[in-house]
Parts: structure tokens; sequence; C-alpha cells
């Protein structure tokens, strides 16, 4: 909901032409899907010379009798963009809100001073909800360094030195290359012959967590071209830029999108998936594409990529512990943040929506009454 926006200069004659015209003061905001529902708005000032031009796709608000920011925040609130978006028309990608709802959309008008308070009043609390918002973005940062740090101690070694120094154990850690460690199971299919079984692509699976998201069957997702056959217990990896990230051990059997692997795991498979988590194995796959435009990473590549493993089987079992211990914890500590996230933006919606129905306790009845400004704006 914030209000920023960047330009360049041009000579008028140019930036008139073929532009939406608009001048300091004015409220601007995105009229098309889904940029519209996204709030892309913004309050204009401080132009050169006072005038622009910009895309066709703005609809532009100027009001002697409404201040800039009351506009502003007025077009932000859910009644406002629940009620455009029920007016699009055309076709999917390129659908419009209708001018019709825009200019008969009805303006809760206060005086100025009320204006000015209820725009105070938004502003103090968002204020006081943005940082909280920020702290917990910083929290679910923080996710992603101690992930990447854990992971990095778990096959260096480093993870399990007490343990072993405790338990009075010696291991080797070497490198070996990931067709060593395990098998490449590409299977195409024809889908329409498993139509009821499970269709996993890499949109499915979230990025670096190894967490398998909202899925559906090959029937219901309308696949026709061909998929790999995978089976429970193999490892699931996207070979697609900028999805190398995108790694899901899956206990079911199901077709994949051909631009994933089955993998199969020569030793301990939940060891070797989450060292495919970790950015060590990320960077490797990375550097190895070898497509300019959707550059992939071919069977020969990945089967050239280094793992790190141990001849002592006890440590993988202690490493698997900690690593699914620590996940479990970060993963309901970053379900919270991200819950905190959508209750600071329900909140939003909730102070806006009172904000324009008078209901936020700033009103004082010795301002000019509504009836006042509305005659003197229809004068």
């Amino acid at each position: 909901m914030l209000s920023s926006y960047t330009f360049e200069i041009q000579p008028w004659e140019k930036a008139k032409k073929g532009h939406t015209q608009f001048a300091d003061g004015d409220v601007a905001f995105a009229k098309i899907s889904p940029c519209f529902e996204n709030r892309k708005s913004m309050m204009i000032s401080n132009l050169p010379n006072g005038v622009g031009g910009g895309t066709t796709e703005l609809i532009i608000l100027r009001s002697k009798d409404i201040l800039q920011t009351y506009t502003f925040w007025l077009i932000s609130t859910e009644d406002f963009i629940r009620g455009g978006a029920s007016t699009y028309s055309g076709t999917v990608g390129q659908q419009r809100i209708s001018m019709n709802y825009v200019k008969n959309y009805p303006v809760p008008l206060a005086p100025f001073a009320e204006q000015q308070r209820i725009v105070d009043r938004i502003e103090s609390l968002f204020a006081k909800l943005d940082e909280a918002k920020g702290k917990a973005q910083e929290a679910l940062e923080s996710f992603e360094t101690r992930r990447s740090s854990v992971l990095e101690c778990a096959f260096s070694g480093k993870l399990t030195e007490n343990w072993r120094r405790e338990h009075k154990k010696e291991s080797t850690w070497k490198c070996v290359r990931f067709d060593e460690a395990a098998h490449i199971r590409s299977n195409l299919v024809e889908p329409m012959e498993y139509r009821k079984l499970p269709h996993i692509a890499p949109d499915n699976i979230e990025k670096k967590t190894g967490r398998l998201l909202e899925y559906h069957t090959i029937e219901e997702d309308g696949v026709s071209s061909g998929k790999h056959h995978f089976y429970p217990g193999q490892i699931l990896y996207s070979k697609i830029r900028p999805y190398l990230s995108k790694v899901v051990l899956v206990d079911f059997e199901g077709l994949c999108s051909a631009d994933m692997y089955p993998i199969e795991a020569i030793g301990n498979t939940k060891l070797l998936w989450y060292q495919m988590l970790s950015d060590d194995f990320l960077e490797q796959a990375s550097s190895a594409g070898s497509r300019s435009v959707l550059p992939k990473i071919n069977q020969k590549e990945l089967s050239a990529l280094c793992v790190n493993v141990t001849d002592n089987k006890d440590e993988e079992k202690e490493i698997i512990r900690i690593l699914d211990d620590f996940f479990a914890k970060e993963a309901e500590a970053k379900a919270k943040e991200e819950a905190t996230l959508d209750a600071i933006e329900a909140m939003k919606k909730s102070i806006l929506a009172k904000a324009f129905r008078g209901e936020l306790g700033t009103n004082d009845p010795e301002d000019e009454s509504a009836e006042e400004l509305l005659k003197r704006t229809f004068a």
C-alpha cells in the first residue's frame, strides 16, 4: 500500500501523446489485472513543472475538496478493490475495471479537518503495524540463514563433532560423484494411462525447504504431454532454473514434470535429500546448467556433481535426527511468522474499512458539516 514511483524526463510534446496525463496532487492507480487488485497506486507530487504522462492503464483521480492522502487510502480499501475487480472485462490477463464503477463509487465525504485526522490515524496505526511486519520478515529471513548454516555444518562433519566425541566415534568424510550416491530414474510415460495418480510439478514444491505444496491428479491438471513415473521413497528434483532448489522426498506413487528427475538413493535417501537442499549443492547445480534460453542441468552434469558422504552409519542417523528436529521447529516458527504477516494485512484492511465508516473515533462535532462541504463542492 506504499505510494512510490519513478519517472524519466521527456519533452512535453512527446510525453503528452499516447499517455495518460496527470499533475501534482493527483492520485493514480492501475486499472488492469492483476495490478489493480495488488493495489498499484500512487500519490503524485514533486514532478518537474508539476505535470506528467504515464501509461494508458492508469486512472487519475483529482479533487479540490478531498485530500490527496484521503483519496489514496480510500482506493486502497478492500471494498473498493473487490468492487472494482467484480467489474472486470476483457481477456484473461488483460482485464480492466469499469470506468463507470469508479465514477459511481460512493465517497464518504468528510470535512477537511476530519479527512486529515482520518489520514493521520491510519498512518499512525500503519506505522506500528509496519514495525511489527518488519520484525516478522526479519525472522523469516533469519530462517534462511540458519537453514543454510545448519546444512553446511551437517555435510562437513561439524554438526556431529560433539556427538563423535561423546560416543568415541570415528568417521571419514569424502566427496563422491552424484552417480555414486544415487540413480537418476528417467521414466517418461503417457499420462492418460495414469489419470488418477498425483501430478507433481516444480510449482508444487516450496523453494529450499523441500516442502510439498498442494497438488492435483493428472486428470485434474489436464496433463497431456509425457511425464516421469515415480515411486515411494524417491526424490523429485527440478532440473530447470530458477527451480534448482526445489527437491522433495515422496512417499507415494505418481507422475512428475518432464523438467524433473526422479532420484533413487543408493545409500540413505533422507540424508541425500537434505544434502540436495544445501546451498553447496545448489551452487554446483547452478553452475552446471548448459542451455542459454532455459538453462537446465542434464543427467550427465547432475551425475558429475559432488556429494559428501561419511562411512559411519550411526553418524548418518544422528545427522538426520538433528536435521529432522531443526526443520520441524523452524517450520513451526516460520508458520507463526507467516500467520503474523497475514494478521497484519488483515488488520490494515480492517483499519481502512473502519476509517471510511467513521469508526476510528476521529470525528469532531465542531467541524464544518459534511452537508456544507457537499454544497460547496457542487455549487
